[in-house]
């Protein structure tokens, strides 16, 4: 199904992105590519679900975290289902063509994303379908959004603010994530391969160091069963404060209005000097020891950082402790404060 793992030098990711290509021979290469707006990303492993009907957006809007009311027609957004205890079940990055509202989900989260929302049609007028067998993801450093006679594209919204909404970390220029272009074209699997046409391929791990340089959170990855979009400072793209009723909309009102997370992401620069650097998943001890104080959620190589990571920490971690994560020092940089005082409305 994966035709592009075919090419040369290609090799095969592992984890979350197994299906797919690591890299293609040059990591660091292909990263730079990739930030000069000149390489492409295998992403066809994605899954991809598609909303129809005359109820679509209104449906939408009332089941997850975003304003989908007015959406207009190839305007990108992001939202999230979330547990009745608003626990990040899904993120869906989403956008409509007008007559049908398309998804692309985490690998192999597409049959759950559908069969919930079937589940949740009731007499509305809609109609869910999984397409990821017959639709196709790939990545591009774009920040425009599709138009008619172009395939549909969602354009990532990261770092916003987008709409009515709460950040914890920095805005404009100060946040690492502004300036990065980042969109996924939806097309037919057939014309995977025509699409990328002569364009340099680069690999999941080119794709993964621009994310985590730009704190971009990603579910499934910096995510576990208890996660609440505060601690990812996630509200800032993907939650509307002031909209209806949605499952899990207390936990998003309470915490906000706490403005304290229990935990909170943290940007690290891992200590490089090793040949080998901590997997993700490990756990964080302070520098002079004692107990485990968090865990990695995504690790990275950049091409000009280094090793980077995020992790997820107690909230109440003084923010200027070095940290050990399998013993490697870890250098830690403040996203969600743990104090609060930066949290702001948008």
């Amino acid at each position: 199904m994966h035709v592009l793992l075919d090419r040369p030098g290609a090799v095969e990711a592992e984890g979350p992105d197994a299906g797919v290509a690591a890299h293609y021979g040059d990591p660091h290469r292909e990263q730079r590519l990739l930030a000069e707006g000149l390489a492409v990303v295998d992403l066809s492993h994605r899954g991809v679900v598609t909303v129809s009907g005359p109820d679509r957006l209104s449906w939408l809007h009332s089941l997850t975290s975003q304003q989908l009311t007015d959406l207009p027609p190839r305007r990108s957004t992001e939202t999230l289902i979330l547990s009745p205890k608003g626990h990040v079940e899904h993120a869906l990055h989403l956008v409509d063509d007008g007559e049908r509202t398309w998804i692309t989900t985490e690998p192999g989260a597409a049959p759950a994303v559908a069969g919930w929302l079937d589940s949740m049609r009731f007499m509305l007028r809609v109609e869910v379908e999984d397409v990821s067998a017959a639709y196709a993801v790939l990545g591009e450093p774009v920040s425009r959004e599709s138009v008619d006679g172009e395939p549909v594209a969602w354009v990532d919204p990261w770092p916003g603010p987008v709409g009515d909404t709460f950040s914890y970390g920095p805005e404009g220029a100060e946040h690492p994530g502004t300036g990065r272009a980042w969109r996924e074209l939806i097309v037919p699997r057939e014309d995977l391969a025509a699409t990328v046409g002569d364009r340099p391929l680069a690999g999941t791990w080119a794709a993964e160091a621009l994310r985590v340089a730009a704190w971009r959170p990603r579910a499934g990855v910096d995510t576990d069963h208890r996660t609440i979009p505060h601690e990812l400072d996630w509200l800032r793209t993907a939650v509307h404060l002031h909209k209806g009723c949605y499952r899990g909309q207390e936990t998003v009102a309470r915490v906000k209005n706490l403005g304290r997370p229990p935990r909170r992401v943290v940007f690290l620069h891992l200590d490089g000097s090793g040949h080998v650097i901590p997997e993700t998943g490990a756990e964080l001890t302070p520098l002079d020891g004692g107990r485990p104080v968090g865990q990695l959620t995504s690790v990275a190589r950049h091409a000009e950082d280094g090793p980077v990571a995020l992790a997820l920490v107690k909230r109440t971690l003084d923010p200027g402790l070095t940290l050990l994560a399998d013993g490697t020092a870890a250098a830690q940089t403040a996203i969600v404060p743990a104090d609060g005082p930066r949290a702001r409305q948008s």
